[in-house]
């Protein structure tokens, strides 16, 4: 610093090389008090905005993964950075751990066991069901058979009419076959070495089994077992059946971070859909009761993964999500 200042201030009087020194001495301090401030304000607005509850719906939040998936692996969260978000603003939050891959119908058997055990650990009498993927049938399993424990439901990027990329994989590997048998063991392979890095090794885990629930076909079946708030064509179906609340938002730009390893694969599998997508759900699939939007994300920036990457000019999952947190507080759920 010194140095700095007698190179300003060479040639100058002494009472001008005073005032010089003062000059700089009070800018530097005016600088050190401004950035101080805006921190400070900064903190107290965070704290202010924590303490107001913003997230702090009347029932717990529940959390449900998709294919693959699970609450964190190595310390990783799969709703990566958004547990945390939502409990700072005054939210009960858990994250379940079903099935990384089974049928609908097992990981929302999973789900319900979890869902009393919540209920009776908090004395809610209803929780609030957030589901990415094939969360999104898990957790209308949950509501078509127990509404009365359900006070919403939120799919978002879920697979609630089903996947074209599932429909192709099943064309590949027909039931029954050798290719079949060498995919479904490669599959338990992978979600054995998800489970030792998330906990979820007691799990039982059939990978043939929620391939068929993700296809076309598998679909119209459990949606003939469970159509509420399935929209009749490509807009919002009804938002309150049987007291439940039901919420959909999507991801429809499967590209969008170079820096991201996960897009190349998910820009390559939306190809194969020639309608709007997210690299794995088509955006009409993923149509339930009121829509919330169309968002500049692709299937797992929708959970904000990989790890926080994603499109640099799209609103940030983790508000998304706080947002409508917001909305069910609102709503008094």
């Amino acid at each position: 610093m010194k140095t700095f200042l007698s190179r300003r201030t060479a040639g100058l009087s002494p009472g001008a090389h005073s005032r010089a020194h003062l000059r700089e001495l009070f800018s530097m301090l005016l600088r050190r008090w401004v950035l101080a401030a805006g921190a400070m304000t900064l903190l107290l607005g965070a704290q202010a905005h924590a303490q107001s509850g913003y997230a702090q719906t009347r029932y717990p939040i529940v959390l449900v993964h998709g294919l693959f998936g699970f609450d964190s692996f190595l310390g990783v969260d799969y709703f990566y950075g958004i547990p945390g978000a939502l409990s700072r603003d005054g939210a009960r939050v858990y994250v379940a751990q079903v099935s990384a891959a089974s049928s609908t119908e097992v990981r929302g058997e999973q789900l319900l066991a979890q869902v009393r055990n919540i209920m009776a650990m908090t004395g809610a009498s209803k929780v609030n069901l957030i589901g990415h993927s094939h969360g999104g049938p898990t957790i209308r399993y949950v509501a078509g058979v127990a509404p009365q424990l359900v006070a919403s439901v939120t799919s978002i990027g879920g697979v609630n009419r089903g996947s074209r990329v599932a429909d192709i994989l099943r064309g590949v590997v027909p039931a029954g076959t050798l290719s079949e048998s060498l995919v479904n063991n490669a599959a338990k392979a992978f979600v054995a070495l998800i489970n030792l890095g998330s906990g979820g090794t007691s799990l039982p885990q059939t990978p043939t089994a929620a391939l068929n629930s993700l296809t076309t076909a598998g679909s119209t079946a459990f949606n003939r077992r469970f159509p509420q708030a399935i929209p009749a064509g490509c807009g919002s179906g009804a938002e309150l059946v049987n007291g439940v609340r039901y919420y959909s938002w999507t991801g429809t730009l499967p590209i969008t971070n170079v820096l991201d390893v996960s897009d190349g694969a998910l820009g390559i599998m939306s190809l194969v859909f020639g309608e709007s997508n997210d690299g794995l759900v088509s955006a009409c699939s993923s149509r339930l009761g009121r829509h919330l939007g169309d968002y500049r994300q692709n299937h797992l920036d929708e959970v904000n993964q990989v790890v926080g990457l994603r499109d640099w000019f799209s609103v940030d999952p983790v508000t998304l999500y706080r947002q409508h947190a917001n909305r069910l507080k609102q709503t008094g759920l």
